[in-house]
């Protein structure tokens, strides 16, 4: 057995909004699904188990990190890391828009939005405390994980941070509608440019998990994909279908991308010069 070679899988899905019952539900199944297909690592879309626009009913929807709902996840997710959304309810009355990770029955890692996304038709600002790190968390002896949500994808300080810090492996989840920010912009493609960069500069592989179906006045374009680190295709999703997108990603890649073009190495030297040229103005 390959031991460098993990089983990715997205699930793109048509969450139900306000629902989180339902929701957890699908979840449920889906990891099932996952299990049975050997898959390590799951990742569902931003928000999945409360929907796109839920940040306005917060004060319903929202749950710490001790809620039964992520237990229930945590206890499903035997031999599996499964990603997903929810409204975090934090201290101090503050929420955010978080992405978990759980495996074994452990929650093993929360990531908070940090780029609040508000423009267009997207108010993220207006309901969510902004996360303020973006850091990576070990998936195994091999990849180190992190779970940047949509679009702090957009911001290429946050993904260089994290690749200069030791990611290998980015799950994405993202919540894109095609009228998320407005005529002339075409997330679809732009989407697309956007990971194929991320993924073939940097060396990483990357598990990109959008929604499909509609909420309000908001079409959701699914193409949930999986990417090897040379930028390549390894699954996609389609447009409108709910389901798995599984595929196999190799480590051995990682080693041969980032050998051969090794933009992680001389940033990481740069930026040690830098902090050591600061030290000695000091």
């Amino acid at each position: 057995m390959n031991q460098n070679l993990i089983k990715v899988a997205a699930a793109q899905i048509d969450g139900a909004y306000g629902d989180i019952g339902a929701n957890l539900s699908r979840h449920l199944g889906l990891i099932a699904q996952a299990r049975a297909s050997a898959v390590g690592l799951l990742v569902f879309p931003e928000l999945s188990l409360c929907g796109h626009s839920a940040g306005k009913d917060a004060l319903r929807l929202a749950m710490a990190r001790d809620d039964p709902v992520i237990d229930a996840l945590a206890e499903a997710s035997t031999d599996l890391h499964t990603v997903f959304g929810f409204i975090e309810e934090a201290p101090a009355g503050q929420f955010y828009n978080s992405q978990a990770t759980v495996a074994n029955g452990k929650l093993i890692h929360v990531h908070r939005k940090v780029q609040l996304a508000t423009y267009g038709k997207l108010r993220d600002g207006l309901y969510y405390a902004a996360g303020t790190v973006c850091g990576s968390f070990p998936l195994d002896a091999r990849w180190q994980m992190a779970t940047p949500i949509c679009a702090d994808l957009w911001n290429p300080a946050l993904v260089h941070a994290l690749a200069c810090d030791g990611a290998t492996l980015l799950a994405a989840p993202v919540s894109s509608a095609r009228e998320a920010v407005g005529a002339g912009f075409d997330n679809p493609s732009a989407w697309d440019i956007n990971l194929r960069f991320y993924a073939l500069t940097y060396g990483v592989a990357i598990v990109m998990a959008n929604r499909v179906g509609n909420e309000g006045m908001m079409s959701f374009w699914g193409g949930s994909r999986i990417l090897d680190p040379f930028g390549k295709t390894v699954a996609l999703g389609s447009a409108s279908e709910e389901g798995l997108i599984i595929g196999e990603i190799d480590y051995e890649s990682v080693r041969q991308a980032r050998f051969l073009l090794p933009t992680v190495r001389d940033a990481r030297a740069l930026r040690q010069r830098a902090a050591t040229h600061a030290l000695a103005q000091d």
